[in-house]
């Protein structure tokens, strides 16, 4: 095998991808399906489970929050029906939680933040981990942190929270799994162009109380590229790693950000 056959995953890999009805999910869906993966999606949404669905025939889909532990077993019974095991899991579902000082934060909110954020990657990966290691084809687990799993982020203490410990849940688990051949590896995306970062711009921009423009020219002052990333060039990475190219990286928590300086 030469090596940029190294870099194209396994032809019919079998990869499920939490929270991927639209943005970074279904960019790794969509870059996944066509390197000739058999891809298994589950979202909250259930009109964009459909929109999906109907975007794209091979995709098997269904609706699911993940924050709720039975939901996602209905999940894994689906995945182990409709594509009889699994290699990959992508642990990509998170939402942005609140933005504002830590004594002004509602409870409920930030326990909804660590319950999606942080909780359904446990959910997924005491099912995930056991069809893992039926597998020898690549087997891998990607999880997605953010480069607030590497820097302080104030006024969204919630979400970086989860992020940071994200990466030491990875770490800890490529010990403990190594000796299966399963890889567990962090993707670490930056400023991604999109809906959801113009949310979190305005959320901030407003609980500072600067204007938007002003707060996106401050996002990407910090970034030494001065530009953002792209959900493809999240993909990108998440292919890679799923490859043969990316057999011997485990344990990392891999930043896809123009490097961000500071938050």
């Amino acid at each position: 095998m030469n090596t940029l056959d190294l870099l194209k995953p396994v032809p019919g890999l079998r990869v499920l991808i939490s929270g991927a009805a639209s943005g970074i999910g279904a960019a790794m869906a969509d870059a996944f399906l066509h390197a000739q993966a058999q891809v298994f999606v589950c979202d909250v949404d259930p009109a964009a489970v459909e929109r999906a669905k109907a975007e794209q025939p091979a995709l098997h889909a269904r609706v699911a929050d993940v924050a709720q532990p039975e939901q996602v077993d209905r999940v894994f019974d689906d995945v182990r029906r409709e594509l009889g095991g699994l290699d990959i899991l992508v642990n990509n579902a998170g939402i942005a939680g609140p933005t504002g000082a830590v004594e002004d934060l509602d409870p409920e909110l930030w326990r909804r933040t660590i319950a999606t954020n942080l909780d359904s990657q446990f959910y997924f990966l005491r099912r995930a981990v056991p069809l893992l290691k039926e597998t020898s084809t690549c087997a891998g687990i990607i999880a997605m942190s953010s480069v607030a799993g590497r820097l302080g982020y104030a006024f969204r203490t919630p979400y970086a929270a989860t992020k940071w410990a994200i990466v030491g849940l990875v770490k800890s688990l490529a010990i403990e799994l190594g000796p299966d051949d399963i890889r567990v590896n962090a993707i670490l995306p930056g400023v991604v162009e999109g809906e959801r970062m113009s949310r979190v711009i305005a959320a901030r921009a407003d609980a500072l109380g600067i204007p938007f423009d002003a707060m996106r020219d401050e996002y990407l002052k910090k970034i030494s590229l001065r530009r953002m990333v792209t959900v493809d060039d999240v993909a990108a990475l998440a292919l890679f790693l799923a490859s043969p190219a990316g057999r011997n990286i485990s344990g990392q928590a891999i930043s896809v950000d123009g490097n961000v300086e500071y938050l």
